[in-house]
């Protein structure tokens, strides 16, 4: 991405700030609840890493979306969640042993 420019605020960036926003929260909130799970999950019966963990939950997630299953819950919040975690988790890897991160 280029250098940011400062734009007015309009409809749009209103709604995508909005949006950034609650997913920050969420992915916070989380984070609090249940433990740093995205850097150091639990591996009670899975000895994944992180990241292939994260891929597994996104997996379900994009399953749940396929199939019309969602059961209540917000798939597409929580599917762009993982995403991120995935990101974060990439990253934090990528600072730790020295590796060019995207």
């Amino acid at each position: 991405m280029g250098p940011q420019t400062e734009e007015p605020t309009t409809p749009f960036r209103e709604c995508v700030q909005d949006i950034l926003n609650d997913l920050r929260d969420m992915l916070m909130t989380k984070n609090a609840a249940y433990g740093n799970s995205a850097f150091d999950p639990v591996r009670v019966f899975s000895k994944a890493d992180a990241v292939e963990q994260l891929k597994v939950r996104i997996d379900d997630k994009l399953s749940r979306i396929m199939r019309g299953t969602a059961c209540g819950e917000d798939t597409i919040t929580d599917l762009m969640g993982y995403l991120v975690l995935l990101k974060v988790v990439e990253r934090h890897e990528a600072e730790r042993t020295g590796a060019r991160c995207g």
